[in-house]
């Protein structure tokens, strides 16, 4: 089994003690499922299948979980949807500082009230969107709507992560704008998600600052996160490679590096969130887990088998 030699990078420091008061750095980074909800028939979330689903990838070999992220369908789920989910977690026994949260939402109030819950419970750190209606807003709009969550949170101060996906919400985290907000908010925003798949947008934005996490959303940047240059990945099919991310992310086993992206490359040109589901469906054997939230739509059953084969082949080495 091959090894890829780990050297030590800019990102090794958890836990660590912040300027600001109270706020203590989480301990977040390695490899982060970005986790699917299940979803109850009456189209909230399932929490009971859900925190199974959680403990089930932490034990194998998540270091740490994206709860209500674009995979979670955060923003198809109501405000009162969202903070009972998160109660659930909460109260679940789960390791919340391994755990970061997405509170991002089009109306700056909404996304304050989820950011000041998810500080309340315990999580780790929240993921913070853009706000996604209007396109084309000036910076100071931008340091405006985290000025509103920021002070939401001040007596609570939880770390932030950006949330940068511009293909889905139309407005970007420019690497100009991020220094000026680390310069205005200091200490409260300690890192970045990274899901435009732009990988010289994420190498200079971990370049920022030696302690800016950076977490780019495939797989297949864990080789490069291994040697220092991003905090790890946060991933939607690490659902389905979780075993096969640690072991590269730990180990370089580089085997298993190349069978994590294979599954991941599984996705293309198919609808990445029920598909999924549709395949934690199948390999739990709980057709439940097929639902997802309008707008989406689930996988159609004709392609659930053959993805299901393809997965096997795929975890098989054939």
């Amino acid at each position: 089994m091959a090894r890829i030699q780990r050297r030590p990078g800019p990102h090794t420091q958890i836990g660590k003690q912040s300027k600001v008061t109270g706020l203590t750095r989480p301990q977040l980074g390695g490899v982060i499922a970005a986790i699917a909800t299940a979803v109850d028939e009456d189209g909230s979330p399932d929490h009971q299948r859900s925190l199974s689903f959680a403990r089930h990838l932490l034990d194998q070999g998540c270091d740490g979980l994206n709860v209500l992220g674009t995979t979670g369908e955060a923003t198809s789920f109501s405000v009162l949807q969202r903070q009972q989910l998160m109660d659930a977690y909460g109260s679940s026994g789960l390791p919340l500082r391994r755990l970061m949260v997405g509170t991002g939402a089009a109306a700056v109030a909404d996304a304050a009230t989820l950011a000041r819950h998810a500080a309340e419970i315990g999580f780790g750190a929240v993921l913070v969107l853009p706000p996604f209606y209007y396109k084309g807003v000036p910076d100071e709009g931008l340091i405006a709507y985290l000025d509103i969550v920021i002070a939401a949170t001040s007596d609570r101060p939880i770390p932030i992560l950006l949330y940068h996906f511009p293909q889905l919400s139309g407005v970007p985290w420019t690497i100009p704008l991020i220094r000026r907000l680390l310069a205005r908010f200091e200490g409260r925003i300690i890192g970045l998600k990274d899901s435009s798949g732009d990988l010289a947008y994420a190498r200079e934005a971990a370049a920022i600052a030696a302690d800016f996490r950076v977490f780019p959303s495939s797989e297949a940047t864990l080789i490069e996160a291994r040697n220092g240059a991003f905090a790890g990945c946060i991933s939607a099919t690490a659902n389905l490679n979780a075993d096969l991310c640690a072991r590269a992310y730990r180990q370089g086993d580089t085997d298993a590096f190349e069978r994590a992206v294979a599954i991941r490359g599984l996705f293309d040109g198919k609808p990445l969130i029920p598909g999924v589901k549709a395949l934690i469906a199948s390999l739990r054997e709980d057709p439940a887990w097929n639902r997802v939230k309008p707008p989406l739509a689930m996988l159609a059953a004709a392609d659930g088998p053959p993805l299901r084969a393809a997965y096997e082949k795929v975890r098989l080495g054939t």
